[in-house]
């Protein structure tokens, strides 16, 4: 290829790349600031708003998958009724993981929502372990157990286990294994589990509004279009975060995943003004501390796997070492845990 050409191709991917980070930061960012929004649709409670949210999202991700004409996926997928069925469960398990997240933070506990998605990583490798039949590295088995150790503390410190995080962290790692097997891209993803969702959440609003029990049109036109944004709410963050998804390294979006339990800390403490004693600081250092050696983990595997590739690439004479060496750090880099964690990063609708 002339050099000219080379000097083009390389600008396009550096753009690329950045365009793909900042994505990804947008993504994450309005992850981690979601916890300002839902106050907003009060008095609505956290049961219709929740509600809500299946519906306006179904609306939106149908808006979207009209303007695109990507429609052939649902066929596939009503001829396959076991991967339906996966469907079905992955809705219900992040409906709970939606709700319970939308009442802890209007109930005023944010930091401990936070924890949730700080400790998901180490509840993906302990299920990745027990369900999967993973193998963890020694510094993995280190992590985890510090991790445990945060969580004693933490619940010391709480006067009870924090059932809101642990809550949080095992419904959206169960997700993350169930979306491994159904293996669908993330807006086909949240169209098919927002349309199994849809058909109760609908009812359930007509139902409330029957009773007199609803705040849609009577609390004025702009909480009903506070209700009705839910659905951008859910849908423009994972638009970002498919479009970083493919010009981005997996390992690079590891890193940026923290930044939505981070700022969520960062508000909780700052703007919720919620209380945090000792014994939780010490709690949360210790999740840190499990985090920290996560990351340098992965990312130690993930530059040894690139020099080892580069080396039988040069050692067999081929010109394909930079692109052997990207589809290792893909694929080593992608999160501690490999497939189970590959699969959480691949759908972060969490919040």
């Amino acid at each position: 290829m002339p050099v000219a050409g080379q000097a083009v191709q390389a600008k396009s991917a550096k753009g690329d790349q950045r365009a793909g980070l900042l994505n990804g930061i947008a993504a994450y960012g309005m992850w981690g600031l979601v916890p300002l929004f839902w106050p907003l649709l009060k008095p609505a409670g956290a049961a219709e708003i929740l509600a809500h949210r299946m519906v306006w999202s179904l609306v939106i991700v149908g808006v979207a998958l009209l303007v695109l004409r990507r429609w052939s996926w649902a066929g596939e997928l009503l001829r396959q009724p076991g991967r339906l069925g996966l469907v079905a469960v992955a809705a219900a398990v992040i409906t709970v993981n939606w709700g319970v997240y939308i009442w802890a933070v209007n109930a005023g506990h944010v930091v401990e929502a936070s924890l949730g998605y700080f400790i998901n990583p180490l509840v993906t490798i302990a299920m990745g372990v027990l369900l999967l039949k993973e193998r963890l590295r020694p510094a993995q088995w280190v992590a985890v157990g510090v991790g445990f150790a945060a969580v004693v503390v933490l619940t010391v410190g709480y006067g009870r286990p924090p059932w809101i995080s642990l809550c949080l962290a095992f419904s959206f790692a169960t997700y993350g294994l169930v979306k491994k097997k159904v293996n669908m891209g993330g807006v086909e993803s949240l169209a098919a589990e927002t349309a199994v969702q849809f058909l109760p959440a609908l009812g359930y609003l007509l139902w409330l509004g029957s009773r007199g029990g609803s705040t849609f049109g009577t609390e004025g036109f702009g909480h009903a279009l506070l209700l009705a944004s839910t659905g951008l709410v859910t849908a423009v963050p994972l638009v970002c975060f498919g479009a970083a998804a493919i010009r981005v390294p997996l390992s690079t979006l590891g890193l940026l995943q923290y930044l939505a339990p981070v700022f969520q800390f960062v508000l909780g403490i700052l703007y919720f003004h919620e209380e945090m004693p000792a014994e939780r600081w010490a709690g949360f250092a210790l999740v840190w501390l499990a985090l920290t050696l996560l990351t340098w983990d992965a990312l130690r595997t993930a530059r040894r796997s690139r020099e080892a590739l580069r080396a039988a690439a040069a050692a067999a004479g081929t010109e394909t070492a930079g692109s052997a060496a990207q589809a290792g750090s893909f694929a080593e880099a992608a999160g501690p845990v490999g497939a189970a964690d590959a699969a959480a990063l691949a759908d972060p609708r969490s919040q």
